[in-house]
């Protein structure tokens, strides 16, 4: 249990960070790692999905299906370089969204990640912004640390509702209290968990909801890692 009565909930590809963390990183996998992919033909596997029509769940099941057999501590480390790249680049965060953040925090509010990707790109950004909780997909380990290609639950859709319903349910908060922020229409589900949903960027769907009920709209225009408050 905590003290704190609100929480504000993130997507994280497109809201928090400027690109899907996912392809990123799988781009920097296939150039540092023996995986003996190349990043066209990976990531044109998933787009190819994703253009037949396929859920996104299915998708984000595939993403990992691909690194079956690799060492999890080795995708860790990666992770980590990867990121220490990637909060670098002056394009790299949705500027309103780290005005957000750190609002939430100042305010004393728990704030929590969640999102399809998983613990290899979330953790060193959930440790840079100071956040709470990261709530992503889990792949699965075995007992010889290699990744088996199943996961726990693509946190996509309406497992990312269920797990804001429980993160709320969990730590004793009211919903109508608590914040939500994403930028695609598969975040919806999620917004709608809270009494205060915020639209990142201009999706239709979310766009026409947001006009509809008066949900607020923030831009998703990139920028650099901001300075922390007490910086000269």
């Amino acid at each position: 249990m905590t003290d704190r009565t609100r929480a504000a909930f993130f997507d994280v590809d497109e809201t928090v960070i400027s690109v899907k963390s996912m392809f990123d990183f799988l781009r920097h996998w296939l150039e540092h790692s023996d995986d003996q992919r190349t990043y066209e033909a990976a990531a044109a596997e998933l787009h190819a999905l994703a253009a037949a029509g396929r859920p996104r769940s299915e998708v984000n099941r595939a993403f990992y299906r691909g690194f079956t057999g690799a060492s999890y501590d080795a995708l860790l480390e990666e992770g980590r370089k990867w990121y220490a790249a990637y909060r670098l680049r002056p394009d790299a965060f949705v500027q309103a969204t780290m005005d957000a953040i750190r609002a939430h925090r100042s305010d004393g509010d728990m704030t929590v990640l969640v999102s399809g990707s998983f613990e290899a790109c979330l953790a060193p950004l959930a440790e840079e912004l100071g956040v709470d909780l990261a709530l992503g997909t889990v792949p699965i380990v075995g007992a010889d640390g290699r990744l088996t290609g199943d996961i726990e639950r693509p946190m996509i859709g309406e497992v990312k509702a269920l797990a804001v319903q429980e993160t709320i349910a969990a730590y004793g908060l009211d919903p109508a209290d608590c914040f939500c922020y994403g930028d695609h229409a598969s975040d919806l589900d999620m917004l709608q968990q809270v009494g205060h949903p915020c639209v990142i960027g201009a999706d239709p769907v979310l766009a026409e909801h947001a006009g509809r009920l008066g949900w607020t709209r923030l831009s998703a225009a990139p920028g650099p890692l901001p300075e922390p408050p007490d910086a000269a």
